[in-house]
């Protein structure tokens, strides 16, 4: 059945920031056993932005600022503060905290989610939730922010050459019978595929020796490490099937959209979602080749180069889609 569409968002301000630093493909050969030419074939990846000491916070607080001018409202007028990172700079406070701080939104109610590559998607969901209570909640900044060099392992040539820093921000308010539809969703006996350790269980009372790993990969300290071929089956999988349900939902098919914005993980993952899906390439939004994988704040950076170049137009309905770890999916549905 369609989605009931009597609620959905208006996206009043978008933006988008990447560090200055840029590193492409002749420089990580120089530090692994890699090319440009093997790079590029196997993920459509030229360059990538990396922070030169710039913190997590700082990407987000920068965007965040891009998207508040372009909406043309004041930090004050914003009502909550959703933050997707899996690379905050801190346990406490939250990167939502920091960033109302350095935006001037004192007041406002700031939360952090971490559901990987899918966190835009997810924050979408849960704006659209909030703003559909009308209980104070007018505003809302979703703000993808970040730092993957965080925990790169830049001696695996396999997984060090994908990864980008940047952020970007929405500012969104309600908007009635608007088209909206999402279809969100996890598979946790993936869990082990994607994997970035945090603080271990030791305190000064421990006796237990034992190792409560839940079949969890052991990894370098806190560095990445991935599965690639296990995810690559799941993300060829997840990303069709995701866009169909969220097609159904709305009582449409993907041939009805106006563009699709895929998590820029690798381009063959895309290729391969687009040809499950029955889609021309030219419907998918692809900019992997300038900022790598930038986990959750790759669909949006991508869709705001894509309205600054005039592909996606105010009407246009378009498609977020992504898959991450957890092992996470979604895909959202709305008209710009």
């Amino acid at each position: 059945m369609p989605t009931n569409n009597t609620y959905g968002i208006h996206i009043k301000g978008i933006g988008s920031y990447v560090p200055e630093l840029i590193a492409d493909n002749e420089m990580f050969s120089k530090i692994v056993d890699t090319s440009d030419e093997w790079i590029t074939q196997r993920t459509g990846i030229k360059t990538r932005h990396i922070t030169n000491g710039e913190p997590n916070y700082f990407l987000g607080a920068e965007a965040a600022k891009k998207a508040v001018a372009d909406a043309g409202i004041k930090a004050e007028d914003i009502d909550l503060i959703i933050v997707s990172t899996c690379t905050p700079d801190f346990y406490t406070p939250s990167e939502a905290a920091l960033i109302q701080r350095e935006i001037g939104a004192i007041g406002s109610m700031a939360i952090d989610i971490n559901c990987a590559c899918t966190g835009f998607d997810y924050g979408l969901d849960m704006a659209k939730r909030y703003l559909q209570s009308e209980d104070g909640v007018d505003t809302v900044l979703l703000v993808a922010t970040e730092e993957l060099s965080k925990f790169v392992d830049y001696t695996d040539r396999s997984s060090c050459i994908l990864f980008g820093d940047g952020a970007a921000a929405f500012v969104l308010e309600r908007n009635k019978d608007t088209l909206w539809s999402s279809y969100l969703g996890a598979d946790g006996s993936g869990a082990k595929f994607l994997v970035s350790r945090a603080l271990k269980s030791e305190n000064v009372f421990r006796t237990n020796k034992e190792d409560f790993d839940m079949a969890m990969p052991q990894t370098k300290d806190h560095f990445f490490a991935q599965d690639g071929k296990e995810v690559y089956k799941f993300a060829t999988r997840a990303l069709p099937d995701a866009v169909l349900h969220a097609c159904e939902k709305a009582g449409m098919t993907p041939d009805e959209l106006d563009c699709i914005v895929p998590h820029q993980a690798n381009v063959r993952i895309i290729e391969t979602a687009a040809k499950n899906l029955g889609v021309s390439m030219d419907k998918m939004v692809v900019y992997i080749d300038r900022y790598g994988n930038t986990s959750s704040a790759s669909i949006p950076i991508a869709f705001c180069d894509a309205v600054a170049e005039g592909r996606i137009k105010r009407g246009d309905k378009v498609c977020f889609v992504g898959f991450g770890g957890g092992l996470t999916f979604a895909a959202v549905i709305f008209e710009y």
